[in-house]
Order: structure tokens, then sequence, then C-alpha cells
């Protein structure tokens, strides 16, 4: 596995006396364990502290950025020009976000503040791509139901038969399907 990261826009942000604060709303346990690994491959990791909530940003938890440099938010975090305009009283120079979406955020609010954006360009088109496979092989074999079944101690095969999908033909725009040897209607 290659080790990738860029610190650049931390690097930028922070000199070599300070330590470039980060809190993290709306955090589940991955995201603490995923942040806390990736923040060993760091140039200075001891130029970096990331802190933990797993409130989302809000009226009431905005207070809790205070001496932050930065925040880290997710989908259903309050970006909103109110927000931004607290956040920028209690000096956030940059808000991140853990998600490709950034319609939570007032762009144009984040530009009068002077508040950096940051977020996910997309997410892993393979695992997107995989993950729509799985859920089409699961609704065809009725693997959801057969699921249920067999958990009450049900194993009869009645309405759980699906059909063959060699050589169909799918609707999809893609490519993972190809390795299932299945035509697609607009391949990229």
């Amino acid at each position: 596995m290659k080790r990738r990261h860029n610190d650049t826009v931390l690097s930028n942000n922070i000199d070599e006396k300070s330590i470039f604060r980060v809190l993290m709303y709306s955090t589940k346990e991955y995201d603490r364990l995923s942040f806390d690994t990736k923040l060993k491959y760091l140039k200075q990791p001891e130029n970096y502290e990331i802190n933990y909530t797993h409130q989302r940003l809000s009226n009431d938890s905005v207070k809790q950025a205070n001496g932050y440099t930065c925040i880290c938010i997710f989908v259903n975090d309050d970006g909103s020009r109110e927000i931004l305009e607290k956040l920028k009283q209690i000096g956030i120079k940059l808000i991140l976000l853990r998600c490709a979406g950034f319609n939570n955020v007032d762009l144009k609010a984040a530009e009068e503040f002077h508040i950096e954006i940051g977020y996910v360009p997309s997410y892993s088109p393979n695992a997107v791509a995989e993950h729509a496979v799985a859920l089409v092989m699961t609704l065809n074999r009725h693997v959801h139901h057969a699921y249920n079944r067999v958990r009450n101690g049900d194993f009869r095969l009645d309405g759980l038969v699906g059909f063959d999908m060699y050589g169909k033909t799918v609707g999809v725009l893609g490519r993972l399907f190809n390795d299932i040897k299945m035509d697609i209607l607009f391949p990229i």
C-alpha cells in the first residue's frame, strides 16, 4: 500500500512554533481511528492536534471551536452564514469537509469572512461502483429476503430464485460490469 498524504494546506497555515489545532465535529469511532492513524504520517505530527466531538456543528456547539485554527465537518453539520460568522469571530480560518458535498456550507459567506473551505473531490469511484454491483446482485438473488428467512429458521427457496445475469445488458454508466461480461449501454 502506498502512503499518500497532502499536508500542503496545513503546512502553509502554521509556523514551526505553533500547533495546528483541528476540532472534528460529528465524529464516529471510524473517523477517530482513521485520522489518528494518518496523523502519524505527517511530516511533523507534533505540530498537529486533532480533537473530536460527536456533536454536530450547530448554534449550540459552535463555541467548542474556540481556540482552534480549523474545524472538520460532515454532511449534517451547519455551515450557514450565522455559524460561519461565529466561527470567524473565534478565529477559525479553515473548514474541511469529510464529504464530497458542500451544500451545507454558505460559500459566499465563507469567502466574505475569509474562511477557506476544503472538501473531498469525490468518493472512491471503485468502492461506489462495487457497492452498486453488490446491490444489484443482492436484489437479483434476493439475498436480503433470504437473510431474514434464515434468521427465522425458514429455508424455503420460494420467491428467492433470481435470474442468470451473464450476457445481460445493464443501463448504467460505468465499467465495472464489464468484468462480469455484461454489455453496458453507455460505457465510459
